[in-house]
């Protein structure tokens, strides 16, 4: 019996593929050659079997969900918003406590943001989660780094044409308060931004799926805490549904031991773990 099988890539982005010189735009105000801001080594491969994927499975796929990381210039979690004790600047991946915010070694260039800023970082502490970190301006909205992979573009048009049916984009990481890893909510939620709170409406659309299968940027990071927050609030409650496609995701450098982690407890919750050959088995039998 055919099943209903849900894809959902999260952050294929320009910004985070290790992308090849012949893959670079070219800016055409400047004429420089773009660059990814935070390129993942090993995701532009992850990127093109992804396409693959969907290019050779697109008949066995019912849903396909696309996230995309879109941040401004100016944010909590980009050097633009911080500066060392001397006011000089903060380098990417410095990561910042709250205690080295009182004790005056990082603070907000905007001296107004300071309270919110620490009330912040205490919460994110609190909750255990992640250690604030800058990281270079990426996703920049309205950027080439804010796009799409081609290829993996180009197999989900595909898909789009041959089944009639759309590819749902879902925008995180906008509000400039609170980092925003996951699909599903905010690190830190803003209550008085709705958009940051727990998206139990996208949970929900998943969990009417037979399958969810992940794929995507980064394994330590933005993968890893969508899947945490899909498996732990699935209305089903089963984690079985889920299924990582190992070999079309990748950590950041430094990371690698958060993504082995994360493979390890995703396995202890029920989830499934598979190459790309086997799930596109799943696929084009899946018809």
């Amino acid at each position: 019996m055919k099943q209903n099988i849900h894809l959902l890539v999260i952050d294929p982005q320009n910004d985070f593929c290790d992308l090849p010189a012949d893959w670079l735009a070219t800016e055409p105000f400047t004429g420089a050659q773009m660059q990814p801001a935070l390129p993942v080594a090993g995701a532009h491969a992850d990127m093109l079997r992804l396409a693959g994927l969907i290019r050779e499975g697109a008949g066995g796929i019912d849903a396909i969900t696309i996230t995309l990381d879109s941040h401004h210039r100016f944010d909590i979690a980009h050097p633009t918003f911080w500066q060392s004790r001397d006011r000089g600047a903060v380098a990417p991946f410095t990561t910042i406590t709250a205690a080295q915010i009182r004790g005056g070694d990082y603070s907000p260039r905007d001296r107004s943001a300071l309270q919110r800023t620490l009330a912040y970082v205490d919460e994110l502490e609190r909750r255990g989660r992640y250690t604030l970190m800058v990281w270079p301006v990426h996703c920049e909205i309205g950027s080439w780094g804010h796009n799409v992979h081609s290829a993996v573009k180009a197999a989900y048009n595909a898909w789009e044409d041959g089944q009639l049916r759309v590819v749902e984009k879902i925008a995180k990481g906008s509000n400039p308060w609170t980092e925003h890893y996951s699909a599903i909510q905010a690190e830190v939620p803003d209550a008085d931004d709705p958009g940051t709170a727990l998206n139990m409406r996208l949970v929900e659309s998943l969990d009417r799926a037979d399958m969810i299968v992940i794929a995507g940027e980064a394994s330590s990071h933005c993968v890893r805490a969508t899947a945490e927050h899909v498996a732990a609030n699935l209305p089903s409650g089963r984690a079985d549904k889920l299924v990582l496609v190992t070999d079309c995701m990748s950590p950041v450098a430094g990371f690698e031991a958060q993504h082995q982690a994360f493979l390890n407890d995703m396995a202890e919750r029920g989830v499934q773990l598979r190459a790309s050959a086997e799930v596109l088995s799943l696929l084009t039998s899946n018809l």
